[in-house]
C-alpha cells in the first residue's frame, strides 16, 4: 500500500502555482492560443465551440478545486489518481489502434475519449458518494459545511470511484458522441453498438490498472484470508479501521451496515470472543455500558475501546455479560484477501478474451454485450470476497451484486434478440451487419 507518490509544492521561487497561480494563467494562455488555432482552421463551428467545456472545467479544477485538496505540504500525487490515469491512455491506446482497422481516425477518439471520460468520472463519484454520503461531510457528521463537503466529494484522486457508475456515465457519453457525430459514423458503417465493440477491450484494460491503485490506496479490500498470498494493509488504512470497527480485532465480526442492529455475524474459532461464549446471532445491547441500537454506535464503542486500550465489555440480548481482554494495537491488519488484485486480473483476462474473440462475432454490440455478462458474473462472484460494501435489500447482496444480476438479465434479453436478428457471418466488422430475411 502507497496511496501517496509525493506532492506538488504550493510554490516555486515564491510564486504561487495553484489557485490563481502559475498554472491557471499558463493553462488560459495555451488554452486562448490553441483555440484561435482551432478557429482559424476550422472556423467557428459546433466542434469547436464542444471543446470550450472541458477548457472551462480545467480551469475551474485549477483555480478552485486544487486548492480545496492540497494539504499542508502540497498537491498530493495519489497512486490511485495516477493508476486510473495511466488506465486511460492505455485504453486510448487500444482504442485507437482498433480504430485504424475500420476506417476512423485517431482524432475522432481522442474527442470521443473526453466525451467518456468525464461523464464516466462524474457517474463513479456520484454513485460513491450517494452510497457512502455520510462519509463526505465535513468537518463532521453533526455540523457539516458546504465547502469542506463539497471538497471531499471532488477530490476524486484519494480514491472512491464505482465501476458500474463509471460505466453508465461512460456509456451516457457514448451515446452522446455518436449522435453528435452520427453521420460521419453512419458513412463509416459504424453503429452505435459498434462503437461500444470498439471500446469494450479498452475499458477492461483500463479498468485492470485501476484497481492495482485501489490496491495501492487500500480501498476495495477482501475479507480474512489464511492464504500465502494473503496481504496486511498497515495501521490507519481502510481494510484495518474496518477490522477494528467490526470488532475483528477481537475475533468476532459485527454487520458492515452502519445503520443495521448490531448482530454478530460471526465468530472466528479459538479467538478470545468465541472463548469468552460470543456466538453467531448474538445481538448486542450495550457496548462499555453504553446502549447501542446500531451497527454503526456498536462499531464506534468498540473503536474507541480498542485504542483506548481497555477490555471491551459487551452485553446481548439474551443476557450474555462478556468481557473480552485487550486487543494489542497492531502495526498492520489481519491478513486478507487481495480482492483489489483479483479484480485486476479478472479485467485483464477479460481484456484479453474480448480482443480474440472480436473476429468470431457475428453482429453489432457482441463484444460489448460480452463484456457486460463476463464483468457481471465475475464482479458478482468477486463480491462475496470483499467485505467494503454492506449487503441492502432485498437478498442481502451488495449492490454491486445486484446491479450485476440486473445487467445479467438485460444482456440475456438483447443476446435473444440479435441472434434473432442476424443472419451468421463469415468475418466481423465493427458496423452493422445485415438483418436477416
Amino acid at each position: 500500500m502507497h496511496p501517496t507518490l509525493l506532492h506538488i509544492p504550493k510554490e516555486v521561487a515564491g510564486i504561487p502555482l495553484f489557485g490563481f497561480g502559475l498554472l491557471l494563467w499558463l493553462w488560459l494562455i495555451g488554452a486562448g492560443g490553441w483555440l484561435v488555432r482551432l478557429v482559424r482552421r476550422q472556423g467557428w463551428t459546433s466542434e469547436t465551440r464542444s471543446f470550450i467545456p472541458l477548457l472551462v472545467l480545467v480551469a475551474a479544477i485549477l483555480g478552485l478545486l486544487i486548492p480545496a485538496i492540497s494539504d499542508a505540504e502540497g498537491l498530493p500525487i495519489r497512486s490511485y489518481g495516477t493508476m486510473v490515469l495511466l488506465g486511460v491512455v492505455v485504453g486510448l491506446a487500444i482504442a485507437v489502434r482498433r480504430a485504424k482497422n475500420i476506417g476512423l481516425d485517431a482524432e475522432y477518439i481522442f474527442s470521443l475519449s473526453f466525451w467518456m471520460i468525464l461523464p464516466g468520472i462524474v457517474g463513479a463519484r456520484s454513485f460513491y458518494v450517494w452510497e457512502y454520503w455520510e462519509n463526505f461531510l465535513r468537518p463532521s457528521r453533526e455540523s457539516p459545511q458546504f465547502w469542506p463537503t463539497l471538497g471531499a466529494m471532488l477530490n476524486v484522486a484519494q480514491g472512491g470511484l464505482v465501476v458500474y457508475g463509471a460505466l453508465l456515465g461512460a456509456m451516457v457519453g457514448l451515446a452522446g458522441f455518436w449522435w453528435k457525430y452520427r453521420p460521419m459514423f453512419q458513412n463509416n458503417g459504424v453503429s452505435l453498438l459498434g462503437l461500444g465493440d470498439l471500446v469494450a477491450p479498452s475499458l477492461m484494460f483500463g479498468l485492470a490498472l485501476g484497481r492495482v491503485g485501489c490496491f495501492l490506496n487500500g480501498c476495495c479490500f477482501g475479507g480474512l484470508c489464511d492464504q500465502p498470498w494473503a496481504v496486511r494493509f498497515p495501521q490507519g488504512s481502510l481494510p484495518y479501521e474496518s477490522q477494528v470497527h467490526r470488532g475483528l480485532m477481537y475475533g468476532f465480526s459485527l454487520i458492515e451496515h452502519p445503520k443495521k442492529e448490531p448482530l454478530v455475524i460471526s465468530v472466528r474459532p479459538d479467538s478470545p470472543a468465541q472463548k469468552a461464549g460470543l456466538v453467531p446471532g448474538d445481538r448486542l445491547l450495550q457496548v462499555n455500558g453504553q446502549p447501542v441500537d446500531s451497527s454503526g454506535q456498536a462499531q464506534a464503542e468498540i473503536a474507541a475501546a480498542f485504542y483506548r486500550q481497555t477490555p471491551l465489555r459487551l452485553q446481548t440480548t439474551s443476557g450474555k455479560k462478556i468481557t473480552l481482554p485487550l486487543a494489542p494495537i497492531r502495526q498492520r491488519s489481519l491478513p486478507v484477501h487481495p480482492a483489489q488484485l483479483y479484480a485486476s486480473l479478472n479485467a485483464l483476462v477479460i481484456g484479453l478474451f474480448l480482443l480474440a474473440y472480436s473476429p468470431f462475432c457475428r453482429w453489432p454490440g457482441q463484444l460489448f454485450a460480452s463484456m457486460l455478462a463476463l464483468y457481471a458474473v465475475t464482479r458478482f462472484l468477486l463480491e462475496i470476497i470483499r467485505t467494503d460494501e454492506p449487503g441492502v435489500w432485498p437478498l442481502g447482496l451488495s449492490i454491486s451484486q445486484n446491479i450485476s444480476i440486473v445487467i445479467l438479465l438485460a444482456v440475456a434479453v438483447f443476446w435473444f434478440v440479435q441472434t434473432r436478428r442476424y443472419r451468421p457471418a463469415n468475418s466481423l466488422r465493427l458496423e452493422s451487419s445485415t438483418p436477416a430475411n
